[in-house]
């Protein structure tokens, strides 16, 4: 397989464009594209038409607009191009109309209160700058989402917003600094993604893992990653196999997917992507996801994006990398070989710091998720306190400028130099920091909080809208100031001063670090709810409203959406819990408590009593009453819940009375389960499932 010569080939991109397109077709389009530029209405026509045709070759019969609606994966109905003629024969069309809008049901899609029942109209829009692709026999157009009143209700809006907003302030800092020949700044990332592989029949026979995407019950195999001999280790025939096709599949798809290995954790793998624009990378992160779990069915496999499908083992983010980019590609993150005389850079830097620590509950919120909850604080899942990791080194170049001390540059060291048979390596400048949620990573930034679930679409709004936001103050600052370069070295005091207490460069899991985040007055967040209650906090509002990101009508929908969700997912899961116990465990052991009882029986009336069988059977008996009162328990406070009106109310109760009450049942479980004959346990055990792949 020649993946140069496949990469792309399902997609509409500008080598497509320009072979099928009229030249300033061709070209208007492309300033689009590249420059941001507004989309020229008149060229619609031309545009779908040679889309259709292109469409069509690769075998498609349908189109849809391909969106992204508040659930966290995509949406499109599917319309065929084909067009009945009054003489029985037919034709295939699609007219500029069709390409540019559409109209989904917006009120059956999560809309906080926008949309009523009865109020059923919204609006898709193609978003000239996500190329189309071909899966499956339809033409998938990438749009954005709306209601009638003109809303967003998707993902994609708000971020295309937010990066016009950093754009614009980059711009300004960058034309200061004597940059003439750019004309656009834009976010760029690579997302990370991290998953498990299962064999399909055994999760199957789970129906928590169908329904929730996690384990609700067992207990820790003899063997779990303690030997670290799974990471980047030898990946396995049939994992390697589905790996080739994923990659044929997603380059084909014009998704770069560049690195492939197994993660920490037994049946844990992960897949990195190369750069793209924000926008892109949020729409190839939505069809790697799905292509995933595509392509593992296909092989008999189940792939699981949840963020902790499995206790005690790691748990699985979405490293979100960003950087900004001018469009001749210039990283401004790039710090080059003397960070200290790099003033540009520097400002940029201050802005990241600055924005981290002003809205740090924002950056939190965009990656809280129940899932995500139960991930984060250990096996290599930063802890839900927001700091940044510099390194030592570029920690220092701060606080020596802000000190108005000079800075010196350490001496370059190598590494291996000792062995001459190997190459000299150079050594970096700084190490890693892998328990802190963003780290700076020599030209971007790494925000290892998202969860492997999540779409990346918010927290690259977040960062689009706070790094601009501090972008704006800096170039009002610059572009008034009498003497350029001494404001310069102000502002670098002033982020020291007033925002320094966000630099961590420690370790995020010991418990004085939380205290000393305390102290420094930085926000400790460790659950959603506890997230989502700073989200309307005024200034969050003003931030938003200011950079026209979310007016303050989307964003009290998102307020809302996002609680309901946390509800409805612990609710789905308790219920989820209590159908398996009802209907499998329970049984189980009680008929295994049976067996057992009559072999005591058979055992004492032959004057054999040892009292290990005793003491099993007790506790057998034991756990088996446990598990039928914690059952009731759960059931009686689900019930409860279910009358709850107020949505913050109903929250808390799942999060205070459903979640402990759901331990408590798994802990019965559990333990029944490690002393149950495994040929009466009536579901795939964590052996089962991390180590017979």
């Amino acid at each position: 397989m020649d993946a140069s010569k496949i990469f792309g080939t399902r997609v509409f991109n500008e080598q497509v464009m320009r072979q099928c397109l009229p030249r300033e077709v061709y070209e208007s389009l492309k300033s689009t594209n590249r420059a941001g530029k507004p989309l020229d209405p008149e060229i619609a026509e031309i545009v779908a038409g040679a889309m259709k045709d292109w469409a069509v070759e690769q075998g498609a019969t349908h189109y849809t607009h391909w969106f992204q609606p508040m659930t966290g994966v995509t949406a499109g109905k599917h319309d065929a191009f084909l067009d009945p003629m009054p003489d029985g024969t037919a034709i295939q069309q699609f007219s500029a109309k069709a390409l540019v809008q559409g109209e989904p049901d917006a009120s059956s899609f999560p809309n906080g209160g926008i949309r009523a029942t009865f109020e059923a109209r919204g609006y898709t829009a193609w978003d000239p700058t996500s190329p189309a692709f071909v899966r499956d026999g339809t033409l998938y157009i990438p749009t954005a989402f709306c209601s009638h009143g003109g809303e967003a209700l998707d993902a994609k809006t708000p971020l295309l917003r937010s990066m016009e907003t950093v754009s614009v302030q980059a711009m300004r800092i960058i034309r200061l600094f004597g940059n003439t020949t750019s004309s656009r700044v834009v976010p760029t990332v690579g997302a990370e993604q991290e998953y498990f592989l299962v064999d399909r029949e055994r999760y199957e026979r789970r129906l928590d893992l169908k329904l929730c995407g996690r384990t609700l019950i067992g207990a820790r195999p003899p063997k779990g990653q303690e030997l670290d001999d799974h990471y980047c280790g030898r990946i396995r025939l049939r994992v390697a196999e589905f790996m080739k096709d994923l990659d044929r599949q997603l380059w084909e798809l014009g998704v770069p997917s560049k690195t492939k290995h197994n993660e920490a954790a037994p049946a844990q793998h992960e897949l990195a992507p190369m750069f793209a624009s924000a926008n892109i990378a949020a729409d190839q992160n939505q069809l790697v996801m799905e292509m995933l779990r595509i392509v593992a069915k296909k092989h008999g496999l189940a792939c699981l994006l949840h963020e902790k499908p499995f206790d005690g083992v790691n748990g699985s983010g979405k490293h979100d990398n960003w950087a900004l980019s001018t469009d001749d590609g210039i990283n401004l993150l790039n710090p080059g070989k003397t960070p200290y005389e790099n003033a540009q850079f520097l400002i940029f830097l201050c802005a990241v710091i600055q924005a981290v620590h002003l809205y740090g509950d924002l950056f939190r919120l965009s990656s809280a998720t129940p899932g995500n909850d139960r991930r984060l604080g250990g096996y290599e899942a930063p802890p839900a306190v927001i700091s940044i990791y510099l390194g030592e080194q570029l920690t220092g170049v701060l606080h020596d400028i802000a000190g108005g001390y000079t800075h010196s540059e350490e001496a370059s060291r190598t590494l291996l130099d000792d062995l001459a048979v190997l190459p000299t390596l150079p050594r970096e400048s700084s190490d890693r920091n892998r328990t802190s949620p963003i780290a700076f990573t020599g030209n971007k930034f790494e925000f290892r909080m998202v969860g492997s679930s999540q779409s990346i679409s918010f927290a690259n709004v977040v960062f689009n809208t706070a790094v601009a936001d501090a972008l704006e103050g800096f170039a009002g600052r610059m572009e008034q100031a009498k003497d350029f370069d001494k404001e310069v070295q102000s502002i670098v005091s002033d982020t020291m001063r007033d925002h320094g207490s966000v630099l961590y460069n420690g370790n995020n899991y010991t418990a004085a670090w939380v205290e000393e985040a305390r102290r420094r007055g930085l926000p400790v967040l460790p659950d959603t709810l506890s997230a989502l209650e700073h989200f309307l906090d005024p200034k969050n509002v003003d931030l938003f409203q200011r950079r026209r990101v979310f007016s303050g009508v989307e964003m009290h929908a998102r307020y809302e959406i996002m609680l309901e969700n946390y509800s409805k997912v612990l609710t789905i899961e308790a219920a989820t819990l209590l159908e398996m116990v009802r209907r499998e465990l329970f049984p189980a052991v009680v008929s295994y408590a049976g067996k057992t009882a009559s072999a005591f029986n058979s055992l004492y009336a032959a004057g054999l009593c040892p009292e290990q069988v005793k003491q099993h059977l007790e506790e057998l008996s034991g756990l088996a009453n446990r598990m039928g009162q914690e059952t009731e328990n759960l059931s009686a406070l689900l019930e409860k819940a279910s009358h709850i009106e107020d949505s913050w109310e109903h929250g808390l109760f799942m999060r205070d009375e459903i979640l402990p009450a759901m331990e408590e049942l798994r802990r019965c479980c559990d333990r029944a389960e490690t002393i149950t004959d495994r040929s009466v346990w009536p579901i795939p055990t964590y052996t089962d499932l991390l180590h017979r792949v």
